[in-house]
Formats: structure tokens, C-alpha cells, sequence
């Protein structure tokens, strides 16, 4: 091994060994924080609300005042989220959630699609992505 191929693979193992691994969630939960949620119609990005989780808990979706009271969720194996309680427009007016899938939960990225069947029939997909 040539001293510079040497001297750049012991940096590399010196500065892994002296930073803090980012700790995955627990199995079955989110990473806790605020989840910004966004639909894109209209070709334009909508805000929707910003979600916080903690724990086994969310809190959403909001924009305005105080978040809502907590409520639980569920989190699969499969990284399929189950809300256990109302989730703002989402879950009102008629509209439903179908289905919520996890695509990235760590404390490097986190994030989730949110598929909602609305009253009318049609389907729309939001994404929130932890800040």
C-alpha cells in the first residue's frame, strides 16, 4: 500500500472512531421531531401542517397555535404507520388515510407519504420530512 492510500485509510478509521454514531429509533417508533408536510399540486409545493412526534406519540397536523393533544400511533415492521386517532384534514371532512409508509427513519433522514382518499374518490399523497 502506497503511504498516501496508507495515511487516507488511517484518517478515515481515526475520524469513524471519533464521531458519534447517530442512534437509530427504538423498534416500532419515529424518529421524535416536527415532520413538515408537504402535497405538491398545482405545480407547486402546498404546506399541509407540520407533525411532531415523540415517542409513541403525535401531535398534527398544525400550522397555526398550539399543536393538538397527543395521540398514539403505530409503527410495523414493514415501516407501516397506523394513526390511533384524528390527523387534522387528513381524517375529516369525508377524507380517510389509507395508508402511511415510513421511507427513511433515522437520525440522518426521516420521512413518511401519507396516502389519503378524499370524499370525492380520488387519491392525493403527501410527504413529511423531519426538519
Amino acid at each position: 500500500m502506497t503511504t498516501f492510500r496508507a495515511a487516507c485509510l488511517s484518517g478515515l478509521l481515526l475520524s469513524a472512531a471519533t464521531c458519534p454514531a447517530l442512534a437509530d429509533p427504538p423498534v416500532g417508533r419515529l424518529v421524535d421531531g416536527v415532520y413538515h408536510c408537504e402535497v405538491y399540486a398545482l405545480g407547486q409545493f402546498i404546506h399541509l401542517g407540520d407533525i411532531i412526534i415523540e415517542g409513541d406519540s403525535y401531535r398534527g397536523p398544525y400550522r397555526f397555535g398550539p399543536p393538538p393533544p397527543p395521540q398514539k400511533y403505530e409503527l410495523t415492521p414493514e415501516g407501516e404507520l397506523t394513526w390511533l386517532g384524528p390527523l387534522g384534514g387528513f381524517t375529516s371532512g369525508g377524507n380517510s388515510i389509507d395508508l402511511t409508509q415510513v421511507t427513511a427513519n433515522s437520525d440522518a433522514a426521516a420521512s413518511f407519504d401519507i396516502i389519503m382518499l378524499e370524499a370525492s374518490g380520488n387519491y392525493s399523497a403527501t410527504t413529511c420530512d423531519k426538519q
